[in-house]
């Protein structure tokens, strides 16, 4: 588990580069267009909320699973390979959801699918992070993670295009999705090969790099939660439901916006969990300062699209130390480590945060977001503290 990693040379790859963030957007353009199309089809259908948000919670678990299984595969049959075919595989699966009417059936589809596009970021990360060279990788993380913000932002858009009427919404996602497989196929002789096995079981990589993970883990539940429950937050401070969403398309603005400069940060950074204390501590301040702001729509605009930028960081900057810390096998069990605690806090936020606002009213929101980044600025200032030499 040391320092470098796969690219020793500065040159960056840039075949292995295009391939794996042409790929991963590719899909974030199909989930930003399915995870709308599926809530709202369930609710013209009359499954009750908590049913519909029971469903939607179902891809945390999926990832669950597949996070432990992506690198075996991987290392059995070859990262290009497992990612083809998790691409079709994702592909087939979402057009599922339009011919298989049966709610409860959606259940296992939803572990399928949501399994398959784990995986598929697992790999893409982990090859982005192979190809990266190690004074630039910052920069090329927040590429990747700009291009795929910018994803997402294009799916929920061609949603807006193209509504929840008829198999053409499905159509296009499966196209997109399998649009995937091209640069990968290109790229498929420049993938990492893992030719050996990780060292340990991967939930151990979390104590190598536990301020990484920790704050995954927190950007995860701040943004699944945030996300979900951010339009009822806005409606209940009485503002209009096209304000309410308004502020969600700001936030991802600021994403956006914030993650080349960011990664460009972490690369002049020597101590990565600096930045990373950095972030939690602008994480704790906004979210502490959301009820003053909220007398404002414009305030509260302009605080989301700073915080929202700043919070997703968190996710580039640890991504970027997973990649300092490791190489080889032991990458790519890290990335699943990573992703599998992402996971479990976008299964945790808004359940956590769901229950702050019943406690505490709306304020709730605030006050549990809040919650969240003191439990990760104390974690991460007790690592650099007690924790000097260690990333």
């Amino acid at each position: 588990m040391s320092e470098p990693l796969g690219g020793e040379s500065e040159a960056i790859h840039w075949p292995s580069l295009i391939a794996a963030i042409a790929s991963i957007s590719a899909v974030g353009i199909a989930i930003g267009l399915g995870l709308p199309l599926l809530s709202l089809l369930l609710e013209q259908r009359g499954i009750p909320s908590s049913l519909n948000g029971l469903n939607t919670a179902t891809a945390g678990i999926a990832a669950m699973i597949a996070a432990p299984i992506t690198t075996k595969l991987a290392h059995d049959y070859g990262v290009a390979t497992t990612m083809i075919w998790a691409v079709f595989v994702a592909a087939i699966s979402s057009l599922g959801f339009y011919y298989i009417e049966n709610f409860w059936a959606w259940f296992p589809l939803r572990i399928v699918f949501h399994g398959a596009t784990t995986t598929l970021f697992i790999l893409s990360e982990f090859w982005i992070n192979h190809a990266a060279p190690p004074s630039k990788r910052g920069f090329v993380l927040g590429v990747y993670a700009t291009v795929l913000s910018m994803g997402f932002a294009g799916g929920t858009a061609i949603f807006s295009l193209v509504g929840t009427q008829g198999v053409l919404p499905f159509v296009i996602g499966a196209l997109v999705i399998t649009l995937a497989a091209i640069p990968i196929f290109i790229a498929r002789k420049e993938s990492p090969y893992l030719d050996e096995k990780p060292r340990q079981h991967f939930l151990r990589y979390t104590f190598a790099v536990p301020t990484a993970i920790m704050g995954v883990f927190v950007f995860g539940a701040v943004e699944a939660g945030g996300l979900a429950l951010l339009p009822v937050y806005a409606t209940r401070l009485g503002f209009t439901e096209s304000q309410a969403s308004t502020l969600l398309t700001v936030m991802a603005i600021g994403n956006v916006a914030l993650q080349i400069p960011i990664g460009l940060m972490a690369d002049r950074i020597r101590d990565r969990r600096l930045l990373l204390l950095t972030m939690g501590v602008i994480g704790l301040i906004g979210a502490f300062l959301l009820p003053h702001a909220s007398s404002s729509w414009v305030k509260l605009a302009i605080l989301l699209l700073i915080w929202g930028g700043v919070v997703a960081g968190l996710y580039t900057v640890g991504l970027s130390l997973i990649g300092q810390r490791f190489s080889g096998s032991d990458l790519a069990a890290a990335n699943a480590a990573f992703i599998f605690f992402y996971a479990v806090g976008t299964v945790a936020g808004p359940a956590a945060i769901g229950a702050g606002m019943d406690l505490g009213g709306t304020d709730g929101f605030a006050w549990t977001l809040t919650a969240f980044f003191v439990v990760f600025v104390v974690f991460a200032l007790y690592r650099l503290i007690f924790h000097p030499r260690r990333t």
